[in-house]
């Protein structure tokens, strides 16, 4: 018991440490704080010193569960001013552009995508209820709208049939979709369970068609593998056109997706999906000393980059043991993911 008794004073030790940052004149924190002195600032390539969507909107399970183990509600406090504040202003089309002014208190730029910048910021609000044991009544509806909106402005079908999440850029749709989008499948299935009755089934098979679209993805390449980016334009489907984009950095988005729409269909295809991902990544992407990301994707002979990131560990592995574990093991019905894959328990209602 004493080791996690210290962990959880480092937890809320570091909690406290970070709270310098939300000494805004709006309470949204900077994305980048000094730890030892408490000085904050934004990411210099921001616009504007502005802050990053899927930053500061990606910090409600954490820090209610901290407010939780510290009996400390200023954890709790924090997150909802960030909340109340995204409620309420007005979003263009009802969507979230991924830049925010920490101290005007408005969006910076019409950029809007859920990949990278705004991701996880919206499945925070589905397991923000789904944490809460379903009492979080205003996630929910945030929820719902921005998934509305999201459907209404970005989600396309291509010629050849599948189904895509664009980025949307003042109006003007770019038509690609990064690997980091593919948490989406994921998201729109835990959300579909309980969403309005005319809306379960719809909202399920979308996520197993965008699911499918990032299978697509990575079927489509040499190595099985799927590229960082991947577009829906100048006859491309579900390919990468440019150098750039071909790499492969072990990303979790794609099995993660699968996890979630096996538990809750347990439609086989599902667990073969990812029996592909496990067998591209021991052919391409071992090494003598772990793992490596590739930089082409399309080419059989890759190049390794010679880095395992942090989150194969912590995200990939753990969700493709979970796809081939029973559903018990971390059960959705007692735990909830954060967006590195560490599961925080559902809060249920203390008996009186």
């Amino acid at each position: 018991m004493l080791r996690f008794r210290v962990f959880r004073e480092k937890a809320i030790g570091l909690g406290q440490k970070l709270l310098p940052a939300f000494s805004t004149p709006t309470g949204i924190p900077r994305g980048i704080i000094n730890l030892g002195n408490g000085l904050n600032w934004s990411w210099g390539w921001a616009s504007a010193g502005s802050s990053i969507l899927a930053e500061f909107g990606t910090l409600h399970l954490e820090f209610l569960q901290l407010s939780e183990l510290s009996g400390d509600t200023v954890f709790t406090e924090k997150v909802n001013t960030i909340r109340k504040i995204l409620n309420k202003i007005e979003k263009p089309h009802g969507l979230y552009p991924n830049y925010f002014s920490p101290v005007s208190g408005n969006w910076v730029q019409h950029h809007v995508s859920l990949g990278g910048l705004g991701d996880s910021f919206y499945e925070y609000l589905i397991k923000s209820w789904l944490m809460s044991a379903k009492r979080d009544d205003e996630a929910k509806d945030m929820y719902y709208e921005a998934v509305k909106a999201i459907e209404l402005h970005l989600i396309k079908r291509s010629p050849g049939g599948l189904t895509y999440i664009a980025e949307w850029r003042g109006g003007i749709l770019d038509h690609k979709m990064g690997h980091l989008t593919c948490f989406a499948a994921g998201m729109l299935a835990l959300g579909a369970h309980d969403a309005p009755a005319n809306k379960k089934d719809h909202y399920m098979k979308l996520a197993s068609e965008i699911a499918r679209t990032c299978h697509e993805s990575y079927v489509r390449t040499e190595t099985k593998l799927g590229p960082e980016v991947f577009r829906f334009d100048s006859g491309a489907e579900a390919t990468s056109t440019r150098l750039s984009e071909r790499y492969y950095l072990l990303r979790p988005e794609v099995v993660e997706s699968y996890v979630y729409l096996w538990r809750l269909t347990h439609d086989p295809r599902y667990r073969e999906w990812g029996w592909e991902i496990v067998q591209a990544l021991d052919k391409y992407c071992r090494t003598e000393s772990g793992f490596s990301g590739i930089r082409d994707v399309y080419t059989t002979t890759p190049n390794h980059d010679n880095v395992q990131q942090s989150f194969f560990m912590s995200e990939t592995l753990k969700y493709l043991y979970l796809l081939f574990s029973d559903d018990d093991l971390l059960s959705l019905e007692d735990w909830v993911f954060n967006t590195e894959a560490h599961p925080l328990p559902i809060t249920r209602q203390k008996s009186v």
